[in-house]
């Protein structure tokens, strides 16, 4: 006769059941959270969306599975939906108040994003060297650092080129931030001011005007579409040294945005903001690391 279930194995049963559901809802928030901030960071002048999902580990399973995207369609669509989503309340939800942030209060507005970069930094270094790392490694990473740092302070030499908002100009924008998603470290936002089309996007998203949105969304589908599959073959060819690029772009570029000019009680402050940025995005990636999940390929 066959050994029947008893009541504990069924209420053991239940309870793995409950923890699994839990810990895939903790997962599925955490993906939201991420999107948000990537949002936030991908209108930000000074950042970039590239950058927030390399540190939350969303940049290198993106294009993997926009390059492939008829691989484990619908199992990648569930994974990307929240944070999908968190994007959207990223850019729309949070574009007027990181507009005012901006406005008034620069310094202590990116010094609480310096804090979420550098709180990220140990998981993504560890990330990184999965695969070992050698001294040419270190000697790529210091050049590569070094040149997007002083490559960033040339940019802010560059005079404005205003561009008329149009039909034509928003597609461009699009393109834009596509390329910082895909070039992590571009800050599309700073181009953007250059051109002079940063403040009518912003009051665009806010306002909703699906005439701004409709052609930036079609320039960033457009531009990931198009180099999803090349940056993926270069992950695929040159794992080690494509994360100790992007790790170099991540260091260089947030050294370039320290905001200088700050004295005072203002200095307490944006203290105060970094070492709780630094530490909510240690604990938040703890946190993840303790969140098992499947692999998406």
């Amino acid at each position: 006769m066959k050994n029947m279930p008893t009541p504990i194995d069924n209420l053991d049963s239940f309870q793995e059941a409950s923890l699994t559901k839990r810990l895939s809802l903790i997962d599925w928030f955490l993906r939201l959270i991420k999107g948000t901030l990537i949002g936030i960071g991908a209108i930000l002048p000074g950042l970039s969306g590239g950058v927030m999902m390399v540190i939350f580990g969303i940049y290198e399973p993106l294009l993997r599975f926009i390059a492939n995207i008829r691989v484990n369609f619908i199992k990648n669509m569930r994974f990307f939906i929240p944070v999908g989503i968190g994007m959207a309340l990223g850019i729309v939800g949070f574009s007027a108040v990181v507009e005012y942030a901006f406005d008034h209060y620069a310094a202590q507005f990116i010094w609480l994003f310096i804090g979420f970069i550098s709180g990220t930094f140990p998981s993504l270094f560890k990330t990184a060297g999965k695969f070992g790392r050698k001294p040419f490694h270190w000697v790529f990473l210091v050049v590569i650092a070094v040149g997007t740092f002083y490559f960033m302070h040339w940019m802010e030499t560059v005079k404005s080129v205003s561009m008329t908002p149009s039909l034509g100009a928003w597609i461009l924008s699009g393109v834009l931030i596509g390329l910082g998603v895909v070039v992590p470290g571009m800050s599309p936002s700073n181009f953007l001011i250059y051109l002079n089309l940063y403040p009518a996007m912003a009051s665009g998203i806010r306002q909703l005007d699906f005439g701004v949105i409709i052609p930036l969304a079609v320039g960033v589908i457009l531009c990931i579409f198009a180099l999803a599959k090349l940056v993926s073959w270069l992950f695929n060819k040159a794992y080690t040294f494509m994360y100790h690029f992007i790790l170099a772009v991540v260091i260089g570029s947030t050294l370039a945005i320290i905001p200088s000019g700050v004295s005072g009680w203002t200095i307490v402050v944006c203290a105060i903001l970094f070492f709780a940025g630094a530490a909510g995005a240690y604990a938040f990636s703890k946190l993840e690391e303790k969140t098992p999940r499947e692999s998406l390929f």
